[in-house]
């Protein structure tokens, strides 16, 4: 049984902090939902070396692991320049910038969605803060009315 489009995000948002955290570049994530069977989400990062794809990796694991998901599957050839993890409705791929380019997978996948990465790495915003946006402004008290200052009648002289 698939779990809900919601959970999915939140583990493309928690791949996103991950691989932000550990500095990768050129981070996009693609929604590919109506064009795979296979998978929902692809995140694809560029890593400058290969410790750097590594340690994008082990960053990705420890995040992957503290969430409770489970890990389906994990190719990390050493040398290729593509390391690939398996999160069943996301997959993460985190090239070096030769392989990226060759491989081209945002080419392949050019009629996909694109997600944009800024609103997703974005902090959450305070559940009290985003009810008072959201709350409709109470009714104000009624003012006491401002009565003009009635001119004195003056007394007459004696």
């Amino acid at each position: 049984m698939k779990p809900k489009k919601s959970s999915s995000l939140e583990l493309v948002t928690l791949c996103c902090r991950a691989l932000d955290g550990k500095k990768a570049e050129a981070l996009r994530v693609l929604d590919v939902s109506e064009l795979s069977t296979i998978t929902d989400y692809l995140v694809i990062a560029t890593g400058g070396s290969e410790p750097h794809l590594r340690a994008l990796r082990v960053e990705l694991e420890k995040a992957v692991d503290a969430a409770k998901t489970h890990i389906l599957g994990m190719d990390t050839a050493q040398e290729s320049g593509w390391l690939v993890v398996d999160l069943f409705d996301v997959m993460v791929h985190i090239f070096l910038p030769a392989q990226r380019e060759h491989y081209g997978l945002e080419r392949l996948w050019k009629d996909a969605a694109e997600l944009p990465v800024a609103k997703l790495l974005a902090p959450p915003k305070p559940a009290a803060k985003r009810r008072a946006a959201t709350a409709k402004p109470a009714a104000t008290a009624a003012k006491p009315r401002a009565t003009a200052a009635k001119p004195r009648a003056k007394k007459p002289k004696k």
